[in-house]
């Protein structure tokens, strides 16, 4: 999609403005972790992996994952522009498209970008919803790849939830945050479709699971 000068002045803008304020922000968080020897687990093995979380996660994501050389699928939407145009200040690389939009090429860029030792990541429900719904390009990908998949999901105890679709949350700053990654999943190369429904059920299962124990964390330690 191509933009107007003045449409490339404004993501220029925002990007500028979201990258100031999510470090901001993210530079104040205080983290905790569970779950992170399957990360360190994939990688002492040497492979790379398919990392999967919800789409109203994404601004906490960033401040964990930042400057990791991720590539993040990204909607080919304008909103995707924006996206794209943030989360590579912070150090991320873009395969452009989406479940609606431009998917096949966008799964064949980030297969390559897999086998050449790069790791990837999906807003699994986005770009539009509907919210906490797993959509299949993860496990597609994983089938052709042979490349786990790494399911988390992202917590902060004082946030700001929007009136969004994917109920987007924003971490106030000084704020504790938890990031809990599941069990990798794996899924058999060259896959049937039946096998492919079946690591589809897994990974939704895991998922669900990660948001329930994310956002229940907080309660618990009061």
């Amino acid at each position: 999609m191509a933009l107007t000068a003045a449409e490339k002045l404004k993501v220029w803008l925002f990007s500028i403005l979201a990258y100031c304020i999510i470090r901001a922000i993210g530079s104040t968080l205080r983290w905790q972790e569970q779950g992170w020897e399957h990360h360190e687990a994939i990688k002492a093995a040497g492979k790379t992996f398919i990392v999967v979380f919800w789409h109203g996660r994404i601004l906490p994501s960033i401040c964990w994952w930042r400057n990791r050389g991720i590539v993040v699928m990204t909607s080919q939407h304008r909103d995707g522009e924006y996206i794209a145009a943030v989360i590579q200040r912070f150090g991320c690389g873009c395969a452009r498209g989406s479940s609606t939009r431009g998917s096949r090429g966008a799964l064949v860029e980030m297969l390559r970008w897999l086998r050449n030792g790069r790791d990837v990541a999906f807003t699994i429900d986005g770009p539009r919803g509907p919210r906490y719904v797993a959509k299949p390009g993860a496990t597609w990908l994983a089938s052709r790849s042979g490349c786990p998949i790494l399911p988390f999901n992202i917590s902060a105890e004082r946030k700001w939830v929007l009136r969004s679709w994917d109920h987007f949350q924003i971490p106030k700053p000084f704020s504790r945050a938890v990031i809990i990654v599941g069990t990798p999943i794996y899924v058999k190369s060259g896959a049937d479709e039946e096998e492919l429904e079946k690591a589809q059920h897994e990974l939704q299962r895991s998922l669900e699971d990660l948001l329930e124990r994310a956002d229940s964390y907080w309660s618990t330690k009061k």
